[in-house]
């Protein structure tokens, strides 16, 4: 590990353990939306309704995945499937109050488990943190070709 990017590297994949949606409250046994469904649901609010095609662009899924995850979302009530509001063929889900509900639950969750992590931290370096994530995250958007919206 003598080059940054092998740093970075195992840095990221302890990111990635530590701040997996619900997986502190999964082992206390409460309810959580996993990675996927944390995902998708972020995606859809963002995007608005979206087909399974549009779902297997952004996100560079086969489309069997996303069946799979999003018959899970609908099982669990959290999305919904709706006829396309722009007229096509094709059908769409839409986040439903009890998947926006959660997702706002999951959110604040997560960004409550920051916020004890982060509180020694100064907002400017909270801040400088957040700039280098997004310049990282929009750099592998931009070289696998699928940028995700922000607000």
């Amino acid at each position: 590990m003598d080059k940054p990017t092998h740093r970075v590297e195992f840095e990221a994949m302890l990111l990635g353990r530590h701040l997996q949606p619900g997986a502190s409250r999964a082992r206390r046994g409460g309810g959580h939306l996993d990675r996927s469904a944390y995902t998708l649901l972020s995606r859809i609010r963002m995007e608005g309704p979206m087909s399974i095609g549009q779902l297997s662009d952004a996100f560079g899924l086969d489309a069997s995945t996303l069946n799979r995850q999003t018959a899970a979302m609908l099982r669990a009530g959290l999305v919904e499937r709706i006829p396309d509001p722009d007229g096509g063929i094709a059908r769409k889900f839409r986040i439903t109050g009890a998947g926006e509900d959660s997702l706002d639950a999951e959110r604040a969750a997560n960004i409550s488990g920051l916020e004890r992590v982060m509180a020694d931290w100064s907002p400017d370096e909270v801040a400088a943190f957040a700039a280098y994530l997004k310049r990282f995250n929009g750099d592998i958007e931009n070289l696998d070709g699928r940028p995700w919206p922000r607000p």
